[in-house]
């Protein structure tokens, strides 16, 4: 998906659909990316994980169905549907899917420069 201009709406529908939960997989589709943001949307299978990271950005993470356990700086939180943890920027992370799930990511660059071009 190329980036798109912050002035671009866009809809993005029957996700369920579109990105299923692949067994013993973890995917991701990128929904939305211009200057200011990004949302992704990810599935995980039962087991599946992500090892401990960071990210530049600021970051919040929505569980739209499953359970699983989100580690933040060394706290773990035991997610279910609905669920949000912030991020902020450069706080280590790491999850565990305790079931099937599909998590929404937005990225947020606190940084960006959203001067309209000249």
């Amino acid at each position: 998906m190329a980036r798109t201009p912050l002035e671009n709406s866009s809809a993005h529908l029957d996700l369920a659909h579109a990105l299923p939960v692949v067994q013993e997989s973890t995917t991701s589709r990128v929904l939305v990316d211009n200057p200011l943001l990004r949302v992704v949307q990810f599935t995980f299978d039962a087991g599946e994980l992500l090892t401990e990271h960071t990210s530049p950005r600021a970051v919040t993470c929505q569980l739209v169905e499953g359970s699983m356990r989100f580690t933040v700086e060394g706290t773990e939180h035991a997610m279910g549907p609905g669920d949000v943890i912030y991020l902020a920027p450069g706080a280590r992370h790491a999850l565990v899917a305790d079931s099937p799930c599909r998590l929404t990511l937005v990225m947020v660059d606190t940084d960006a420069d959203l001067t309209p071009p000249a």
